[in-house]
């Protein structure tokens, strides 16, 4: 495995982005301008980023787009559609507006008419139903409306993949929010004075957040790993790479957006501070496609 990504991986990372740069949001009010999310919206489907698997992009393409985009905090549907697109291609099916279910609900379901779900080798498929209210101020969900009817079948190893790739997605997604998070707590440590020094100069802040940075890159390693073995290894090894993956980086997002709660101080625990946005989608992204540590047998703690 070479962990190097190549000149087209990193074109692709600069424009993913500057994407989520100039169009997500930059503060808690942002989520609030519909236009600016419509733009947003449209600037995915021009490019394409919900059909990448189907144009060809490899598991770590797809993950380095997630990852930007949880960075960046974008707002409009991308995870959920881009597994269903996937999906879609698996089971030989037509392309339509759809998103994936992750038990009875359907995840980053805005402008998705149908839901997919994948139950013992078959997939099944319902219409979309009404949004639900959730702790992620950037992504909604809906219920599915009626049963999920068979739509298509999968093979074992098809289904071990899209497993796999549904696991390093939503990692991508939490280590895009952890560097986010990182990031507006650097920032803020650089700027805030606080006895006429930057408080990032003192060292109970600045140990802080080098220890989170080196979190992040272990968490960088393993994402990549996983990322790369959803295409090159077996399906039950890219399985177990996938959940490594997510276990390590589900508790580093959370340690890291908890802690950038605590570099903003009082201002962190306020409504218009974007810390708990970022943590709010950490946790979220956690419960898709939830492991739990016990279900892997490496001994990590």
């Amino acid at each position: 495995m070479d962990v190097r990504l190549s000149s087209e991986q990193r074109q692709l990372r600069e424009a993913a982005a500057r994407l989520a740069d100039e169009l997500g949001p930059g503060s808690v009010a942002d989520l609030d301008d519909e236009v600016r999310r419509a733009r947003l919206g449209k600037a995915v489907e021009t490019a394409g980023w919900r059909s990448l698997r189907s144009d060809g992009a490899s598991g770590v393409e797809v993950a380095i787009v997630a990852e930007e985009f949880g960075r960046g905090l974008v707002d409009v549907a991308f995870l959920g559609p881009a597994l269903a697109d996937d999906l879609r291609q698996r089971a030989g099916l037509a392309e339509a507006n759809r998103t994936v279910a992750v038990e009875d609900r359907a995840i980053d379901a805005l402008g998705s008419d149908r839901v997919l779900a994948v139950a013992d080798g078959s997939v099944l498929t319902a219409r979309t139903g009404t949004p639900v209210l959730g702790a992620d101020l950037t992504r909604s969900s809906a219920t599915i409306d009626g049963r999920l009817e068979p739509i298509g079948e999968l093979s074992a190893d098809d289904e071990t993949r899209w497993y796999a790739l549904a696991l390093v997605m939503t990692t991508a997604d939490l280590l895009g929010t952890a560097r986010g998070a990182q990031r507006l707590a650097v920032e803020y440590a650089k700027a805030r004075q606080q006895y006429g020094n930057s408080i990032g100069s003192y060292q109970a802040v600045a140990h802080m957040l080098a220890d989170n940075q080196a979190v992040i890159e272990g968490a960088i390693s393993v994402l990549r790993y996983a990322s790369w073995a959803v295409d090159e290894l077996t399906p039950a090894e890219a399985e177990r790479a996938a959940r490594v993956a997510k276990v390590y980086t589900a508790r580093a997002a959370v340690s890291v957006c908890e802690a950038a709660i605590q570099v903003h101080g009082g201002i962190g625990n306020t409504w218009d501070c974007l810390a708990h946005v970022y943590l709010r989608r950490a946790l979220t992204s956690i419960d898709m496609f939830p492991v739990r540590l016990e279900e892997i047998d490496l001994g990590l703690s």
